[in-house]
This record gives structure tokens, sequence and C-alpha cells, in this order.
């Protein structure tokens, strides 16, 4: 991207960036810098990884602000059509004829749509501008396009709390880049290498994710989750057919075995030779074979992320590492890399995805682009990842007389020792406070929480609540300064990104019966005085609560600790299987009428399972209270 000089404004530059058009569309606002707002579009369409242009994001960033696009100097879309289309052509002329049925398929789309997104994205701000000023002839800020893993590296760079730092990209792929290194210094973000597509470590994960009956994508967590129940047995069949890793991390995949690159599959048939097995059905059995692949898959991801990890430390010599791309979401690969030691420091962005990458492309616009200099925050600059939408007391009071559900006001003197009577007498609650958090993981803001000391937690809130699969484990919320009481863990975790083993003075002694074990029938044996929380491997993934960032979630986790002793609470996101986290109050009443949640806590107002209406929602009833 060019750079141009600037002299510096007295008026505030603003520079929205957008991703879409692939998974997980998401706009992003920074004025004079400053992060100030970023979410992703499914929150609002209530479609999982919503990839269409994210107008309603890009709205909530201006309305909230009061800005329209004429208040806008730049906009920033994430990546490069045109370098992507390359991509597309040179491999499926490589690999033709095989492939020519997608091939037709996806020129159908570009010669159609995104080949001429410049157009295309201008036509859809023209359509915002003209319905926010009907009468006024749209005039657009210039847009701007920045590389794929270009806007990785910024998201991960620009808002850490280093001066310097390495900073690792991996994700499935971008216009070529699957796997990038750079070097960070103050406001500028430098390219050492790149491994290049078809070789992507993401596109091999999501295989597996595919082999085994997920989805890819959206399912590569379950994958991680699912890799704790089995053994690793096949790493040497992985090592020696599919996948050449060397010694500082790089590797080749053998692409015969997929299909990732020249067709609807991900894999090919030799791929299912090779394990003996065709690919699971979805919702069919998940049996020890599939446990053992999905370890399998994560000891080969985490031993790549360790030797890249390992030969940049020693290449640069710097010792402070960012992380961001799709695979920086393996929290438990993050959490081997803390316990190996080999950064002094460590920083994940926690929209690591391609949401994250519409915040990316708005740094660079700023520090890129337009040459600004950098603040550094010394705790980081993403306020939490609290930068979504927020709800005063009154707009749900409002809501909630308007659709006569009872519901109870509590100051906050009250609320949080009266929310912790409730958790600590076996309730679930759904936890609706402050701003919207960016990226998948729920952070106190849109959650829902529960005891970790009951044993019968884990199960009823994943089949009771999220309808989910039973072996999908919990996260612990914990107060920052207590972390290192209650885990093996001495650092900062405030975006649930990083795995690691329960403090062993909490832990129980494995039992001859647990020994004797395969598989889910590990599920239900408690591991800890925290079972609702501590995996079948004995860890966890850890989210620390910050008195700063969040303030009000801390105070509920603090008035838990005095009640129970325990400065721990289960945290889950507020959603049921297959739908976004909730948004406004009334996805979050919703989703609390249509699962056995207890409780409902909206800010200040506290709302009872039995005191509501028993008649089963309506869904033309729940429309016709829809907030404004």
């Amino acid at each position: 991207m060019p750079k141009i000089n600037d002299n510096q404004s007295e008026c505030k530059i603003n520079i929205l960036g957008i991703s879409c058009f692939y998974h997980d569309s998401a706009a992003a606002l920074i004025s004079n810098g400053e992060i100030v707002n970023a979410v992703q579009e499914e929150r609002f369409t209530r479609k999982k990884h919503d990839s269409g242009f994210p107008v309603n994001a890009i709205n909530f960033c201006l309305k909230s602000n009061q800005l329209d696009l004429r208040d806008i100097s730049y906009i920033v879309y994430y990546e490069k059509p045109l370098l992507t289309f390359e991509r597309l052509l040179e491999t499926y002329l490589g690999s033709a004829p095989r492939g020519g049925r997608s091939f037709i398929a996806a020129m159908q789309i570009w010669l159609k749509e995104k080949l001429f997104l410049k157009s295309e994205i201008k036509k859809k701000f023209k359509d915002i501008q003209l319905k926010l000023h009907p009468n006024v002839v749209p005039s657009l800020p210039e847009i701007l396009f920045t590389e794929h893993h270009q806007a990785h590296a910024s998201a991960a760079f620009y808002p850490s709390p280093f001066e310097e730092a390495v900073i690792l990209c991996m994700d499935g792929v971008g216009e070529w880049a699957t796997t990038s290194a750079w070097i960070g210094k103050k406001n500028k973000i430098y390219p050492i290498w790149e491994i290049s597509f078809p070789h992507s470590l993401g596109l091999l994960y999501s295989s597996f994710t595919y082999y085994c009956g997920f989805k890819v994508n959206s399912g590569e967590y379950k994958l991680m989750g699912l890799a704790p129940y089995g053994c690793p047995k096949y790493v040497s069949l992985i090592k020696d057919n599919l996948i050449e890793i060397k010694e500082d991390g790089t590797f080749r995949l053998d692409i015969s075995y997929f299909k990732f690159h020249r067709g609807f599959r991900m894999i090919s048939k030799k791929f299912e030779k090779l394990f003996g097995k065709p690919p699971r059905e979805k919702e069919s059995e998940l049996t020890q074979f599939h446990m053992d692949i999905a370890a399998s898959i994560q000891y080969v991801t985490e031993e790549i992320v360790l030797k890249l990890a390992k030969a940049l430390r020693k290449e640069t010599g710097m010792s402070n590492i960012c992380l961001a791309g799709g695979v920086a979401l393996n929290c438990v690969a993050n959490g081997k890399l803390i316990k190996e030691n080999i950064f002094e420091n460590i920083w994940i962005q926690p929209a690591s995805g391609d949401a994250g990458s519409s915040l990316g492309a708005a740094l660079i616009g700023w520090h890129e682009y337009l040459g600004k200099t950098r603040k550094v925050n010394p705790n980081d600059s993403m306020k939490g990842s609290y930068l979504g939408c927020s709800f005063s007391n009154s707009e749900i009071v409002d809501y909630l007389v308007k659709i006569k559900a009872p519901f109870k006001e509590y100051n906050d003197d009250i609320l949080f020792d009266e929310v912790s009577r409730m958790l600590d007498e076996g309730k679930i609650i759904g936890w609706f406070n402050g701003p919207m958090e960016f990226g998948p993981r729920a952070l106190g803001g849109r959650s829902i929480i529960g005891d970790p000391r009951n044993k019968s937690m884990q199960s009823l809130m994943n089949l009771k609540i999220k309808y989910r699969e039973s072996f999908r484990p919990f996260a612990p919320s914990v107060l920052e300064e207590e972390v290192s009481n209650q885990f093996e863990l001495n650092n900062k975790s405030p975006y649930m990104l990083l795995v690691s083993p329960v403090k062993k003075e909490l832990c129980y002694e494995k039992s001859d019966e647990e020994s004797k074990l395969f598989g889910i029938e590990k599920l239900n044996i408690p591991r800890s005085s925290l079972p609702a929380i501590t995996h079948v491997d004995y860890t966890a993934r850890i989210q620390t609560v910050n008195k700063e960032t969040n303030a009000r979630y801390h105070k509920l986790i603090k008035a838990f600790k005095k009640r129970t002793g325990c400065p721990t609470i289960i945290n889950t996101s507020f959603n049921v299987r297959g739908e976004p986290i909730v948004c406004t109050p009334k996805d979050a009443y919703k989703c609390f009428m249509r699962t056995e949640i207890d409780v409902l806590v909206l800010q200040n107002q506290i709302l009872l399972k039995d005191d509501q209406p028993k008649s089963e929602i309506n869904e033309d009833w729940m429309q016709e209270f829809e907030l404004d």
C-alpha cells in the first residue's frame, strides 16, 4: 500500500475497516488511531459466520458515534481481490482438467461479483449513505485495499502492548500466503517470509475437521476439544505422508491427499485410504478412532507452532511475539507456547480470524497509509475486546415492559450478591452486561455462567442449555489477581486464548476406575474441586478478568468468591448451538425462554424463568417487540 505525506490535522480522522465475502464479515472503526468499535455482522443478522456485506455492522459503527459516511476519511478492505483471483486461476489451471465443476462455480461468482469488488463496495456504501440522507448526492471516502496477511499482522501488532515484536500469522489462505512472519517496530510492520498456498497449516487442520464430521471454518474448536479424549497414535502416519516439517517449522503438504485446491471436498480418496475409513457422517457416533485422529493432528499442529516460534526467536532475537490468523485461536497450542517459554511475552489478537482483519485493515490505513505515530498501551489497546453494542437500563426496562415480561430491578449494591447467591444454589444464569465482545469468545458481556464446583454442571449446560456435543469443555473466568492460585499460569489471559493445567493442589489423584476408561467414558469423572471446568487432561481454557476493563463482571466474581471462597465461575457464550452469540435484549430473552436457563440478568434487571409466561414463544410475537 503506498504511503502519502500527511500533515497532522486538528479534525478527527475516522477510518472504517471491513472484511466480508468469505466468512465472518465485520466492520471496525478507529478515530485518530483509537479503536472505537468493532463488531461481526452475524450478531445482527443472526446468521452464524455471515459472509455478506456488513451493512448492519457498518451502521452500528456509524450511528453509535453519531457519524455518517461524510465523516469517514478512508475505507480499507482486508484483502486484494485481484491477487486472490490470480491464485484461483493458477491453481485451477495447474490441476486441470480436474476440478472443472468447482472452477466453473467459482468463476461464475468472481465474474459476477468479486472481480469488480471495488465497484460493488462503492455501490453498497452509496446505498447506506442514501438511506441516511435520501436527498443528498452520495460522496464516498477513498477506498483502500490491503493484503490479507498484512491485515492479520496489523491486527496482531498495533493493538499489542509491545513497542516491538515478531508477528506470526497462520490461517487457511489469504491471497497466496498461508503462514507469514513479520517484525513490528513502533508504527511499522515489515514482512520477513511467508509460506504460500496450497501448503497451509490451517487447511490441514480443517481437512481433519472435515474428516471427523465437523463443519470447516467453524468446527475446528470442536476438534481441539475432542483431542484430549484420544491418543496421538497417527502422528507418524501424518508426518510420513501428509506433511514434511522442517526443523525451523516450515512445511510442505503432499497435495495429492487433498482436494481443497481444486474441488468441493477437503480431502481425496487417497486420504481416506491412508486412514482406512471414510469421513464421519455429521451427527453420527464419535468413536475412539476420531478421538485419536483429533489428538494426532493437534500434536502435529503444536509441533509446527513451537518450531516456528523457536526459529523466529533465534532469527530475530526479539523477546515478544504477537499471533493472529485462525490458527491463533488454537488455545491449546498457545498454552504450549507459553509453557515452553520461548518468548518472554506473548499477545494474541482476540478476534484472530477474518473478523479481526477488519480492524487490522483500519489500523493499516492509520499507520501505514497515513504514517501516523502509535501510542502503546501497556495492557493493550483492545479495551478488553468489549467493542460492540451496549444497552442502557432504561432501554432494557422499556423493552421488558413492552413484552410484559416480569422482572425485578436491583442496584449494584444488591445485584452482585443476589446473582452470586443464585450461582451458589446451582442456577444457570444468562449474563447480559455492558458492550458486546468482538471475536468468537464470550468474555462476560454476553455469557452463560454457572458454578464450576458443581459436578453435573458441564453435562447439564451442554445438553439442556447449549444443545451441543457432551464432550465439549467449558471455560473458567477467574479474577486476574487469583489466576496463579487456581491454575498453573502466571500470565494474563483476558481473551480466553490460553489453555493451562488446573492447579495441582486442586486436582484429585487419577483413580483406578479412570485408568480403565477410554474416550467419552472419561467424561463424568471428577478431576478437581472445579470439576465443571476441568477437561479430561486436567486443563482449562482460561479467561482472566480485569477490574479495569470489565468492572461489573469482576465485581460479580468477587461477590461469588466472598460467598463461596471460589474466585472462579463457568463462562460459556450466550447462545445455543448453531446460532451466533446474542446481541440485543430481545436475542437474550428469546434464548432464555427457549432453553433451560434459570435466570436472565439484563444489566440491573433480573428475570426468573418460573415467573415468565408459560406459553411457547411465537416468532411474530417476538418480532413485534424488536428494539429500535
